[in-house]
Protein backbone atom coordinates (compact mmCIF):
# COMPACT_ATOMS: atom_id res chain seq x y z
CA UNK A 1 0.00 0.00 0.00
CA UNK A 2 1.38 3.70 -0.87
CA UNK A 3 1.38 6.29 1.09
CA UNK A 4 -1.14 7.98 -0.05
CA UNK A 5 -3.69 5.08 0.34
CA UNK A 6 -2.11 4.73 3.73
CA UNK A 7 -3.03 8.25 4.39
CA UNK A 8 -6.18 7.62 2.85
CA UNK A 9 -7.05 4.72 4.90
CA UNK A 10 -6.70 6.78 8.36
CA UNK A 11 -8.34 9.66 7.56
CA UNK A 12 -10.62 9.23 5.19
CA UNK A 13 -12.35 12.96 5.45
CA UNK A 14 -8.80 14.19 5.43
CA UNK A 15 -9.52 16.18 8.85
CA UNK A 16 -7.25 14.56 10.96
CA UNK A 17 -3.68 15.52 11.44
CA UNK A 18 -1.01 12.58 10.80
CA UNK A 19 -0.26 12.41 14.81
CA UNK A 20 -3.71 11.86 15.70
CA UNK A 21 -4.37 9.26 12.31
CA UNK A 22 -0.96 7.55 14.00
CA UNK A 23 -2.58 6.73 17.12
CA UNK A 24 -6.13 5.67 15.48
CA UNK A 25 -4.44 3.06 13.62
CA UNK A 26 -2.93 1.05 16.83
CA UNK A 27 -5.00 0.15 19.03
CA UNK A 28 -5.30 1.94 22.35
CA UNK A 29 -4.43 0.98 25.56
CA UNK A 30 -8.15 -0.38 26.78
CA UNK A 31 -8.00 -2.66 24.31
CA UNK A 32 -4.28 -4.15 25.06
CA UNK A 33 -5.89 -3.88 29.06
CA UNK A 34 -8.80 -6.22 27.96
CA UNK A 35 -6.27 -8.29 26.04
CA UNK A 36 -4.43 -8.92 28.66
CA UNK A 37 -7.06 -9.27 31.36
CA UNK A 38 -8.35 -12.41 28.96
CA UNK A 39 -4.53 -13.63 28.69
CA UNK A 40 -4.49 -13.58 32.66
CA UNK A 41 -7.56 -14.87 33.55
CA UNK A 42 -7.04 -18.01 30.77
CA UNK A 43 -3.66 -18.89 32.68
CA UNK A 44 -5.05 -18.29 36.28
CA UNK A 45 -8.11 -20.81 35.19
CA UNK A 46 -6.12 -23.25 33.35
CA UNK A 47 -3.31 -23.08 35.23
CA UNK A 48 -3.89 -22.69 38.51
CA UNK A 49 -7.36 -24.86 38.47
CA UNK A 50 -9.07 -21.67 40.14
CA UNK A 51 -12.61 -23.23 39.62
CA UNK A 52 -11.56 -26.43 40.75
CA UNK A 53 -13.46 -27.52 37.68
CA UNK A 54 -12.35 -28.22 34.16
CA UNK A 55 -15.70 -27.76 32.64
CA UNK A 56 -15.91 -24.33 34.39
CA UNK A 57 -12.63 -23.37 33.73
CA UNK A 58 -12.85 -24.13 29.82
CA UNK A 59 -16.06 -22.08 30.14
CA UNK A 60 -14.25 -19.24 31.67
CA UNK A 61 -11.42 -19.42 28.88
CA UNK A 62 -14.17 -18.88 25.90
CA UNK A 63 -15.74 -16.17 27.40
CA UNK A 64 -12.51 -14.45 27.87
CA UNK A 65 -11.09 -15.06 24.76
CA UNK A 66 -14.71 -13.86 22.96
CA UNK A 67 -14.75 -11.05 24.90
CA UNK A 68 -11.00 -9.88 23.53
CA UNK A 69 -11.62 -10.55 20.46
CA UNK A 70 -15.09 -8.94 20.48
CA UNK A 71 -13.68 -5.87 22.23
CA UNK A 72 -10.58 -5.94 19.09
CA UNK A 73 -13.38 -5.91 16.71
CA UNK A 74 -15.66 -2.96 17.64
CA UNK A 75 -12.70 -0.79 18.16
CA UNK A 76 -11.32 -1.64 14.58
CA UNK A 77 -15.25 -1.42 13.13
CA UNK A 78 -16.25 1.74 14.82
CA UNK A 79 -13.60 3.61 16.27
CA UNK A 80 -10.12 3.41 14.71
CA UNK A 81 -8.70 5.79 12.37
CA UNK A 82 -9.40 3.25 9.03
CA UNK A 83 -10.83 4.35 6.20
CA UNK A 84 -15.05 4.06 6.52
CA UNK A 85 -14.55 0.86 3.65
CA UNK A 86 -12.06 -0.87 5.34
CA UNK A 87 -13.83 -1.05 8.52
CA UNK A 88 -17.34 -2.20 6.98
CA UNK A 89 -15.29 -4.59 4.82
CA UNK A 90 -13.99 -6.38 8.02
CA UNK A 91 -16.97 -6.28 9.94
CA UNK A 92 -19.32 -7.57 7.43
CA UNK A 93 -16.53 -10.21 6.19
CA UNK A 94 -16.23 -11.30 10.00
CA UNK A 95 -20.29 -11.52 10.45
CA UNK A 96 -20.22 -13.66 7.08
CA UNK A 97 -17.44 -15.91 8.35
CA UNK A 98 -19.30 -16.85 11.21
CA UNK A 99 -22.53 -17.05 9.91
CA UNK A 100 -21.11 -19.48 7.15
CA UNK A 101 -19.60 -21.58 9.92
CA UNK A 102 -23.01 -21.79 11.85
CA UNK A 103 -24.84 -22.79 8.64
CA UNK A 104 -22.17 -25.39 7.80
CA UNK A 105 -21.15 -26.84 10.77
CA UNK A 106 -23.41 -27.91 14.09
CA UNK A 107 -22.12 -28.96 17.75
CA UNK A 108 -23.50 -32.62 17.93
CA UNK A 109 -22.06 -33.18 21.38
CA UNK A 110 -19.84 -32.02 24.31
CA UNK A 111 -17.22 -33.76 26.10
CA UNK A 112 -17.05 -34.04 30.31
CA UNK A 113 -14.92 -31.17 30.00
CA UNK A 114 -17.95 -29.16 27.87
CA UNK A 115 -15.54 -29.58 25.15
CA UNK A 116 -17.78 -29.15 22.06
CA UNK A 117 -17.76 -31.66 19.06
CA UNK A 118 -17.94 -29.89 15.99
CA UNK A 119 -19.51 -31.74 12.31
CA UNK A 120 -20.79 -30.41 9.35
CA UNK A 121 -24.38 -30.33 9.03
CA UNK A 122 -24.34 -31.62 5.51
CA UNK A 123 -23.04 -35.28 4.10
CA UNK A 124 -21.73 -35.25 0.55
CA UNK A 125 -23.49 -38.35 -1.90
CA UNK A 126 -21.48 -38.99 -5.30
CA UNK A 127 -23.00 -41.55 -7.26
CA UNK A 128 -20.14 -42.81 -9.97
CA UNK A 129 -22.99 -44.63 -12.27
CA UNK A 130 -22.34 -46.71 -15.18
CA UNK A 131 -22.33 -44.74 -18.45
CA UNK A 132 -21.90 -41.06 -16.53
CA UNK A 133 -19.17 -38.64 -17.75
CA UNK A 134 -19.56 -36.98 -14.40
CA UNK A 135 -20.61 -38.07 -11.27
CA UNK A 136 -24.23 -37.46 -9.66
CA UNK A 137 -23.32 -35.20 -6.69
CA UNK A 138 -25.78 -34.79 -3.55
CA UNK A 139 -25.72 -32.76 -0.20
CA UNK A 140 -27.65 -34.54 2.38
CA UNK A 141 -29.05 -32.84 6.11
CA UNK A 142 -26.80 -34.73 8.45
CA UNK A 143 -28.54 -37.29 10.40
CA UNK A 144 -27.36 -38.73 13.87
CA UNK A 145 -25.70 -41.99 14.10
CA UNK A 146 -29.02 -43.60 15.93
CA UNK A 147 -31.20 -42.64 13.09
CA UNK A 148 -29.00 -44.46 10.49
CA UNK A 149 -29.17 -47.74 12.24
CA UNK A 150 -31.14 -50.17 10.37
CA UNK A 151 -34.09 -52.02 11.46
CA UNK A 152 -33.59 -54.25 14.47
CA UNK A 153 -34.75 -58.21 13.68
CA UNK A 154 -34.86 -59.81 17.41
CA UNK A 155 -34.69 -63.78 17.40
CA UNK A 156 -37.59 -65.58 16.50
CA UNK A 157 -37.08 -68.08 18.99
CA UNK A 158 -37.67 -66.35 22.67
CA UNK A 159 -38.39 -70.03 24.26
CA UNK A 160 -35.09 -70.33 24.99
CA UNK A 161 -34.71 -66.88 27.02
CA UNK A 162 -34.49 -67.28 30.59
CA UNK A 163 -33.71 -64.54 32.75
CA UNK A 164 -35.49 -66.07 36.10
CA UNK A 165 -32.59 -68.61 36.35
CA UNK A 166 -30.05 -66.71 38.76
CA UNK A 167 -25.87 -67.37 39.03
CA UNK A 168 -23.30 -66.33 41.10
CA UNK A 169 -21.74 -63.80 38.60
CA UNK A 170 -25.11 -62.55 37.11
CA UNK A 171 -25.05 -58.12 36.88
CA UNK A 172 -28.36 -57.52 37.51
CA UNK A 173 -28.72 -54.04 38.11
CA UNK A 174 -26.87 -50.62 38.30
CA UNK A 175 -23.45 -50.52 39.49
CA UNK A 176 -23.41 -54.61 40.17
CA UNK A 177 -24.98 -57.06 42.43
CA UNK A 178 -24.77 -54.97 45.58
CA UNK A 179 -25.16 -51.58 43.80
CA UNK A 180 -22.27 -50.69 44.78
CA UNK A 181 -19.44 -50.71 42.04
CA UNK A 182 -17.91 -53.85 43.63
CA UNK A 183 -17.29 -57.55 42.03
CA UNK A 184 -16.16 -60.06 44.88
CA UNK A 185 -16.29 -63.32 43.44
CA UNK A 186 -14.07 -63.00 40.50
CA UNK A 187 -10.25 -62.34 40.60
CA UNK A 188 -8.49 -61.23 37.41
CA UNK A 189 -5.30 -61.86 36.04
CA UNK A 190 -3.01 -58.99 36.22
CA UNK A 191 -1.02 -59.56 33.33
CA UNK A 192 -2.97 -58.23 30.34
CA UNK A 193 0.56 -58.01 28.02
CA UNK A 194 0.86 -62.21 28.24
CA UNK A 195 -2.95 -62.71 28.37
CA UNK A 196 -4.42 -59.79 26.56
CA UNK A 197 -8.68 -59.41 27.02
CA UNK A 198 -9.98 -61.55 23.91
CA UNK A 199 -12.63 -59.80 22.15
CA UNK A 200 -16.04 -61.98 21.90
CA UNK A 201 -18.78 -59.51 19.47
CA UNK A 202 -18.69 -55.87 19.35
CA UNK A 203 -21.59 -54.20 17.03
CA UNK A 204 -23.53 -50.27 16.68
CA UNK A 205 -25.94 -50.07 19.14
CA UNK A 206 -28.85 -47.50 19.55
CA UNK A 207 -27.80 -44.06 21.57
CA UNK A 208 -28.18 -43.65 25.16
CA UNK A 209 -25.88 -43.70 28.59
CA UNK A 210 -27.64 -46.66 29.92
CA UNK A 211 -25.62 -49.80 31.37
CA UNK A 212 -25.74 -53.26 30.97
CA UNK A 213 -27.95 -55.65 33.23
CA UNK A 214 -27.05 -59.19 33.10
CA UNK A 215 -28.89 -62.40 34.27
CA UNK A 216 -27.55 -65.74 33.03
CA UNK A 217 -26.39 -65.74 29.66
CA UNK A 218 -28.83 -62.52 28.54
CA UNK A 219 -27.85 -58.78 28.44
CA UNK A 220 -30.58 -55.66 28.74
CA UNK A 221 -29.53 -52.11 28.11
CA UNK A 222 -31.79 -49.31 26.74
CA UNK A 223 -30.99 -47.52 23.50
CA UNK A 224 -32.70 -44.71 21.17
CA UNK A 225 -33.04 -45.21 17.37
CA UNK A 226 -34.40 -42.22 15.74
CA UNK A 227 -37.71 -41.81 17.32
CA UNK A 228 -38.31 -44.67 19.48
CA UNK A 229 -36.69 -45.12 22.88
CA UNK A 230 -36.13 -49.24 23.43
CA UNK A 231 -35.64 -51.79 25.69
CA UNK A 232 -33.09 -54.09 24.33
CA UNK A 233 -32.25 -57.82 25.09
CA UNK A 234 -29.07 -59.09 23.47
CA UNK A 235 -27.42 -62.88 24.40
CA UNK A 236 -24.18 -62.37 26.52
CA UNK A 237 -22.13 -64.69 24.30
CA UNK A 238 -22.89 -63.49 20.61
CA UNK A 239 -23.97 -59.82 20.72
CA UNK A 240 -27.46 -61.46 18.89
CA UNK A 241 -30.61 -59.77 19.75
CA UNK A 242 -33.25 -61.55 21.60
CA UNK A 243 -36.00 -58.94 21.88
CA UNK A 244 -36.74 -55.45 21.94
CA UNK A 245 -39.45 -53.14 23.32
CA UNK A 246 -39.90 -49.17 21.70
CA UNK A 247 -42.25 -46.63 22.91
CA UNK A 248 -42.40 -43.47 20.57
CA UNK A 249 -40.28 -40.92 22.14
CA UNK A 250 -37.21 -39.33 21.65
CA UNK A 251 -34.66 -37.53 24.40
CA UNK A 252 -32.19 -35.28 22.94
CA UNK A 253 -29.93 -32.38 23.50
CA UNK A 254 -26.49 -30.87 22.82
CA UNK A 255 -25.32 -31.26 26.38
CA UNK A 256 -26.82 -34.16 27.59
CA UNK A 257 -26.85 -36.42 24.64
CA UNK A 258 -29.30 -38.47 23.00
CA UNK A 259 -31.16 -41.66 24.63
CA UNK A 260 -32.19 -43.20 27.38
CA UNK A 261 -30.03 -42.96 30.60
CA UNK A 262 -30.46 -44.87 33.38
CA UNK A 263 -29.81 -48.77 33.40
CA UNK A 264 -32.31 -51.65 34.01
CA UNK A 265 -32.89 -54.11 36.53
CA UNK A 266 -33.45 -57.19 36.49
CA UNK A 267 -35.65 -58.85 39.54
CA UNK A 268 -37.08 -62.73 39.26
CA UNK A 269 -37.72 -62.64 35.57
CA UNK A 270 -38.90 -59.36 34.96
CA UNK A 271 -37.34 -55.98 33.70
CA UNK A 272 -37.64 -52.64 35.25
CA UNK A 273 -36.80 -49.94 32.91
CA UNK A 274 -37.10 -45.68 33.81
CA UNK A 275 -36.79 -43.87 30.10
CA UNK A 276 -35.17 -40.25 30.08
CA UNK A 277 -38.87 -38.39 29.69
CA UNK A 278 -40.34 -40.68 33.24
CA UNK A 279 -42.12 -44.08 31.70
CA UNK A 280 -41.43 -46.98 34.06
CA UNK A 281 -41.89 -49.94 32.57
CA UNK A 282 -42.28 -53.73 33.96
CA UNK A 283 -41.56 -56.00 31.06
CA UNK A 284 -41.63 -59.70 30.82
CA UNK A 285 -37.93 -60.46 30.71
CA UNK A 286 -38.30 -63.68 28.41
CA UNK A 287 -39.96 -61.86 25.79
CA UNK A 288 -39.95 -58.26 26.15
CA UNK A 289 -43.94 -58.20 26.75
CA UNK A 290 -45.27 -54.90 28.81
CA UNK A 291 -46.67 -56.23 32.26
CA UNK A 292 -47.85 -52.72 33.42
CA UNK A 293 -46.36 -49.09 32.55
CA UNK A 294 -46.60 -46.13 34.70
CA UNK A 295 -46.06 -42.41 32.90
CA UNK A 296 -44.06 -40.26 36.05
CA UNK A 297 -45.12 -37.80 34.57
CA UNK A 298 -48.98 -38.05 34.36
CA UNK A 299 -48.53 -39.49 38.13
CA UNK A 300 -46.91 -36.40 39.58
CA UNK A 301 -47.95 -34.02 37.16
CA UNK A 302 -45.18 -32.54 35.17
CA UNK A 303 -45.44 -31.03 32.07
CA UNK A 304 -43.07 -31.05 29.75
CA UNK A 305 -41.77 -27.62 30.45
CA UNK A 306 -41.75 -28.53 34.17
CA UNK A 307 -39.17 -31.65 32.92
CA UNK A 308 -37.32 -29.14 30.32
CA UNK A 309 -36.65 -26.46 33.10
CA UNK A 310 -35.80 -28.58 36.56
CA UNK A 311 -34.62 -31.95 35.03
CA UNK A 312 -32.87 -31.14 31.42
CA UNK A 313 -31.11 -33.74 31.28
CA UNK A 314 -32.84 -36.60 31.40
CA UNK A 315 -34.05 -39.19 34.26
CA UNK A 316 -30.98 -41.08 35.08
CA UNK A 317 -32.42 -43.15 37.76
CA UNK A 318 -31.93 -46.81 37.87
CA UNK A 319 -34.91 -48.86 39.50
CA UNK A 320 -34.37 -50.49 43.04
CA UNK A 321 -36.43 -53.61 43.82
CA UNK A 322 -36.57 -54.60 47.65
CA UNK A 323 -38.68 -57.54 48.65
CA UNK A 324 -42.09 -56.87 47.19
CA UNK A 325 -41.47 -53.15 45.40
CA UNK A 326 -39.57 -51.50 43.32
CA UNK A 327 -38.66 -47.92 43.96
CA UNK A 328 -37.52 -44.59 42.11
CA UNK A 329 -37.03 -40.84 42.29
CA UNK A 330 -40.72 -38.81 41.77
CA UNK A 331 -40.20 -35.31 41.43
CA UNK A 332 -43.10 -33.11 40.78
CA UNK A 333 -44.02 -30.18 39.07
CA UNK A 334 -42.32 -26.64 38.93
CA UNK A 335 -44.77 -25.38 41.73
CA UNK A 336 -41.96 -27.06 44.25
CA UNK A 337 -44.96 -29.88 45.05
CA UNK A 338 -42.35 -32.65 44.88
CA UNK A 339 -42.18 -36.25 45.70
CA UNK A 340 -38.66 -38.06 46.74
CA UNK A 341 -39.54 -41.49 46.33
CA UNK A 342 -42.16 -43.75 44.84
CA UNK A 343 -42.61 -46.90 45.72
CA UNK A 344 -44.63 -49.61 43.58
CA UNK A 345 -45.61 -53.23 43.84
CA UNK A 346 -43.10 -54.71 41.89
CA UNK A 347 -45.73 -57.28 40.09
CA UNK A 348 -48.77 -55.01 39.72
CA UNK A 349 -47.78 -51.45 39.42
CA UNK A 350 -50.16 -49.97 41.95
CA UNK A 351 -48.75 -47.84 43.97
CA UNK A 352 -47.64 -48.58 47.41
CA UNK A 353 -46.04 -45.41 49.46
CA UNK A 354 -44.55 -41.55 48.31
CA UNK A 355 -41.84 -40.34 50.86
CA UNK A 356 -39.86 -36.99 50.99
CA UNK A 357 -40.45 -33.91 49.57
CA UNK A 358 -37.62 -33.16 47.93
CA UNK A 359 -36.66 -32.09 43.88
CA UNK A 360 -35.08 -34.93 42.18
CA UNK A 361 -31.20 -34.97 41.03
CA UNK A 362 -29.45 -37.86 38.55
CA UNK A 363 -28.82 -40.03 41.32
CA UNK A 364 -30.50 -43.60 42.00
CA UNK A 365 -31.45 -45.12 45.25
CA UNK A 366 -29.70 -47.99 47.14
CA UNK A 367 -30.95 -49.75 49.83
CA UNK A 368 -28.01 -50.33 52.94
CA UNK A 369 -28.35 -50.61 57.05
CA UNK A 370 -26.68 -48.06 58.68
CA UNK A 371 -26.97 -47.55 62.62
CA UNK A 372 -28.53 -50.99 62.82
CA UNK A 373 -31.79 -49.60 60.74
CA UNK A 374 -32.33 -50.67 57.10
CA UNK A 375 -32.90 -47.79 54.96
CA UNK A 376 -32.90 -46.21 51.18
CA UNK A 377 -30.62 -43.65 50.60
CA UNK A 378 -30.99 -41.36 48.37
CA UNK A 379 -29.28 -37.67 46.66
CA UNK A 380 -31.71 -35.44 45.61
CA UNK A 381 -31.35 -32.17 44.01
CA UNK A 382 -30.55 -30.24 47.23
CA UNK A 383 -30.48 -32.52 50.08
CA UNK A 384 -29.60 -36.37 50.91
CA UNK A 385 -31.92 -38.48 52.66
CA UNK A 386 -32.56 -41.31 54.53
CA UNK A 387 -35.99 -43.40 53.80
CA UNK A 388 -37.87 -46.54 55.29
CA UNK A 389 -38.09 -48.86 53.04
CA UNK A 390 -41.56 -50.07 53.88
CA UNK A 391 -43.48 -46.39 53.99
CA UNK A 392 -41.01 -43.77 52.30
CA UNK A 393 -40.70 -42.07 55.73
CA UNK A 394 -37.73 -39.98 55.69
CA UNK A 395 -35.40 -41.14 58.52
CA UNK A 396 -32.73 -38.40 58.18
CA UNK A 397 -31.84 -35.77 55.60
CA UNK A 398 -28.67 -33.37 55.33
CA UNK A 399 -28.23 -30.42 52.86
CA UNK A 400 -26.01 -31.10 49.99
CA UNK A 401 -26.69 -28.21 47.70
CA UNK A 402 -27.10 -28.56 43.84
CA UNK A 403 -29.71 -27.66 41.12
CA UNK A 404 -30.53 -30.17 38.88
CA UNK A 405 -30.61 -27.83 36.23
CA UNK A 406 -26.63 -26.14 36.38
CA UNK A 407 -24.61 -27.67 39.28
CA UNK A 408 -26.80 -31.18 39.21
CA UNK A 409 -26.24 -34.02 41.93
CA UNK A 410 -25.24 -37.48 39.78
CA UNK A 411 -22.88 -39.16 41.97
CA UNK A 412 -24.20 -41.79 44.50
CA UNK A 413 -24.43 -41.45 48.17
CA UNK A 414 -22.00 -44.57 49.47
CA UNK A 415 -23.01 -46.56 52.34
CA UNK A 416 -19.92 -47.08 54.86
CA UNK A 417 -21.14 -49.20 57.44
CA UNK A 418 -21.89 -49.33 60.06
CA UNK A 419 -23.34 -45.60 60.29
CA UNK A 420 -21.88 -43.48 57.70
CA UNK A 421 -22.57 -41.84 54.05
CA UNK A 422 -19.91 -40.88 51.85
CA UNK A 423 -20.85 -38.23 49.51
CA UNK A 424 -19.50 -37.05 46.38
CA UNK A 425 -19.74 -34.41 43.58
CA UNK A 426 -18.18 -32.37 40.80
CA UNK A 427 -18.88 -28.67 39.88
CA UNK A 428 -15.93 -27.91 42.58
CA UNK A 429 -18.13 -29.50 45.79
CA UNK A 430 -15.82 -31.93 46.84
CA UNK A 431 -16.61 -34.75 49.11
CA UNK A 432 -17.82 -35.24 52.43
CA UNK A 433 -18.63 -37.97 55.09
CA UNK A 434 -21.40 -37.95 57.56
CA UNK A 435 -21.84 -39.66 60.72
CA UNK A 436 -25.60 -41.00 61.29
CA UNK A 437 -26.48 -41.18 65.16
CA UNK A 438 -29.54 -42.96 66.26
CA UNK A 439 -32.11 -40.89 68.45
CA UNK A 440 -35.04 -42.31 70.44
CA UNK A 441 -37.43 -42.53 67.96
CA UNK A 442 -35.77 -43.95 65.40
CA UNK A 443 -34.27 -41.28 63.60
CA UNK A 444 -31.08 -40.21 62.85
CA UNK A 445 -28.87 -37.04 63.15
CA UNK A 446 -26.76 -36.61 60.63
CA UNK A 447 -22.98 -34.65 61.36
CA UNK A 448 -20.31 -33.85 58.58
CA UNK A 449 -17.16 -35.93 59.98
CA UNK A 450 -15.21 -33.82 57.23
CA UNK A 451 -15.98 -31.80 54.70
CA UNK A 452 -13.28 -31.49 51.83
CA UNK A 453 -14.17 -29.49 48.35
CA UNK A 454 -9.95 -30.31 46.82
CA UNK A 455 -11.13 -34.24 46.80
CA UNK A 456 -13.60 -36.70 44.86
CA UNK A 457 -15.02 -33.92 42.59
CA UNK A 458 -16.77 -36.67 40.53
CA UNK A 459 -19.15 -34.85 37.98
CA UNK A 460 -21.31 -38.12 36.74
CA UNK A 461 -19.12 -40.85 37.96
CA UNK A 462 -19.25 -42.67 41.11
CA UNK A 463 -16.61 -43.68 44.31
CA UNK A 464 -15.65 -47.39 45.41
CA UNK A 465 -14.38 -47.77 49.05
CA UNK A 466 -11.92 -50.48 49.80
CA UNK A 467 -9.75 -50.84 52.81
CA UNK A 468 -10.81 -47.32 54.42
CA UNK A 469 -10.07 -45.53 51.08
CA UNK A 470 -12.35 -44.09 47.98
CA UNK A 471 -11.38 -44.17 44.53
CA UNK A 472 -13.06 -42.38 41.84
CA UNK A 473 -12.05 -40.26 38.95
CA UNK A 474 -12.07 -36.83 40.45
CA UNK A 475 -12.84 -34.36 37.40
CA UNK A 476 -11.66 -36.77 34.97
CA UNK A 477 -8.21 -37.60 37.41
CA UNK A 478 -8.11 -41.05 38.96
CA UNK A 479 -7.96 -39.93 43.02
CA UNK A 480 -7.51 -42.27 45.92
CA UNK A 481 -8.48 -40.35 49.23
CA UNK A 482 -8.30 -41.44 53.49
CA UNK A 483 -11.88 -41.82 54.08
CA UNK A 484 -11.18 -41.54 57.90
CA UNK A 485 -9.32 -38.03 57.17
CA UNK A 486 -10.77 -36.64 53.52
CA UNK A 487 -6.94 -36.61 52.28
CA UNK A 488 -5.69 -37.01 49.01
CA UNK A 489 -3.69 -39.98 49.39
CA UNK A 490 -3.04 -39.91 45.50
CA UNK A 491 -4.42 -38.15 41.86
CA UNK A 492 -3.20 -39.32 38.83
CA UNK A 493 -4.13 -40.34 35.31
CA UNK A 494 -6.30 -38.21 33.38
CA UNK A 495 -9.01 -41.07 31.96
CA UNK A 496 -11.91 -38.05 31.52
CA UNK A 497 -15.21 -38.18 32.98
CA UNK A 498 -15.54 -42.57 32.57
CA UNK A 499 -16.26 -44.98 34.78
CA UNK A 500 -15.01 -47.69 37.13
CA UNK A 501 -15.62 -50.76 38.84
CA UNK A 502 -14.02 -52.85 41.79
CA UNK A 503 -12.69 -56.29 40.89
CA UNK A 504 -11.19 -57.41 44.15
CA UNK A 505 -8.45 -55.92 44.25
CA UNK A 506 -8.29 -54.02 40.94
CA UNK A 507 -10.13 -51.49 38.95
CA UNK A 508 -11.44 -51.49 36.26
CA UNK A 509 -11.52 -47.70 34.40
CA UNK A 510 -13.42 -47.04 31.41
CA UNK A 511 -11.79 -44.02 30.36
CA UNK A 512 -14.33 -41.25 28.72
CA UNK A 513 -12.50 -42.27 25.02
CA UNK A 514 -13.69 -45.52 24.91
CA UNK A 515 -10.20 -47.04 26.66
CA UNK A 516 -10.58 -49.81 29.59
CA UNK A 517 -7.39 -49.83 31.93
CA UNK A 518 -6.48 -51.54 34.74
CA UNK A 519 -5.41 -50.41 37.65
CA UNK A 520 -4.04 -51.75 41.23
CA UNK A 521 -6.70 -50.08 43.66
CA UNK A 522 -3.84 -49.26 46.05
CA UNK A 523 -3.17 -46.61 48.23
CA UNK A 524 0.88 -47.22 48.34
CA UNK A 525 1.32 -47.12 44.54
CA UNK A 526 -0.53 -43.99 42.16
CA UNK A 527 -2.18 -45.01 39.26
CA UNK A 528 -0.21 -47.99 38.60
CA UNK A 529 -1.61 -49.59 35.45
CA UNK A 530 -1.33 -52.95 34.40
CA UNK A 531 -2.76 -53.01 30.95
CA UNK A 532 -5.04 -51.26 28.81
CA UNK A 533 -7.18 -52.16 25.10
CA UNK A 534 -9.38 -49.68 22.90
CA UNK A 535 -13.15 -51.34 23.81
CA UNK A 536 -15.38 -49.31 21.60
CA UNK A 537 -15.13 -46.09 19.75
CA UNK A 538 -16.23 -42.51 20.51
CA UNK A 539 -17.60 -40.71 23.89
CA UNK A 540 -18.24 -43.06 26.62
CA UNK A 541 -19.82 -42.28 29.33
CA UNK A 542 -21.40 -45.51 30.19
CA UNK A 543 -21.16 -48.00 33.44
CA UNK A 544 -19.56 -51.11 32.62
CA UNK A 545 -21.08 -54.50 33.57
CA UNK A 546 -18.96 -57.45 34.47
CA UNK A 547 -20.29 -60.99 34.43
CA UNK A 548 -17.75 -63.87 35.38
CA UNK A 549 -15.22 -63.05 33.30
CA UNK A 550 -17.06 -61.08 30.27
CA UNK A 551 -16.98 -57.54 30.36
CA UNK A 552 -20.18 -55.45 28.70
CA UNK A 553 -18.92 -52.39 27.83
CA UNK A 554 -21.08 -49.87 25.32
CA UNK A 555 -21.42 -46.19 24.91
CA UNK A 556 -23.82 -44.29 22.32
CA UNK A 557 -22.49 -46.11 19.08
CA UNK A 558 -21.24 -49.33 19.81
CA UNK A 559 -21.91 -52.38 21.93
CA UNK A 560 -19.21 -55.18 22.86
CA UNK A 561 -18.36 -58.17 24.88
CA UNK A 562 -14.50 -59.06 25.56
CA UNK A 563 -13.78 -62.13 28.11
CA UNK A 564 -10.89 -60.85 30.41
CA UNK A 565 -8.05 -63.13 31.73
CA UNK A 566 -8.96 -64.66 35.30
CA UNK A 567 -6.28 -65.21 37.67
CA UNK A 568 -6.22 -69.07 37.93
CA UNK A 569 -6.66 -69.91 34.36
CA UNK A 570 -6.23 -67.83 31.02
CA UNK A 571 -7.42 -68.97 27.32
CA UNK A 572 -5.75 -67.32 24.40
CA UNK A 573 -8.77 -67.26 22.22
CA UNK A 574 -12.48 -66.52 22.94
CA UNK A 575 -15.23 -69.56 22.00
CA UNK A 576 -15.49 -70.27 18.52
CA UNK A 577 -19.12 -69.32 18.01
CA UNK A 578 -18.20 -66.04 19.55
CA UNK A 579 -15.28 -65.58 17.66
CA UNK A 580 -16.63 -66.10 14.37
CA UNK A 581 -19.13 -62.52 15.61
CA UNK A 582 -16.02 -60.48 16.38
CA UNK A 583 -14.90 -57.84 14.13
Amino acid sequence: MSDHDLQEAASPEGEESKGHTHRRLAPPIWVWVVAGIAIAVIAVVQGADAFRDHAISNVATLIAAFVALMTALVWFSFLSGYSRRMRRSVLAGTLAVIAAICALFEIVSVSGELVPKVVPRFTVEIDWAKGRVLPSIALRWRRKPDELLGELKPSQDLAQIDVLATTDHDFPQFLGPDRNLSIRNVELARDWNQHPPQLVWRHEIGAGWSGFAVVGEYAVTMEQRGDLEMVTCYGRLDGRLMWAHSIQTRFDTILAGVGPRATPTIDQGLVYTLGAKGRLLCLDGASGRVRWDKDLWNEFGVTQDDEETQIPYGRANSPLMLSDLVVVPAGGPIDGSWVSLVAYDKKTGDPVWEGGSRQISYSSPVLTKLGGVEQILIVNQDYVSGHDPQTGAVLWEHDWPGKSATNANVSQAVPVPPDRVFLSKGYSRGAMLLQLTLKENDTFDAKPLWDNARVMRTKFTNVVIRDDHAYGLSDGILECIDLETGRRTWKAGRYGHGQILLVGELLLVSAESGEVFLVEATPERRNRVLGSFQAVEGKTWNNLALSGPYLLVRNAGQAACYKLPLAEATESSPPESAAADAE
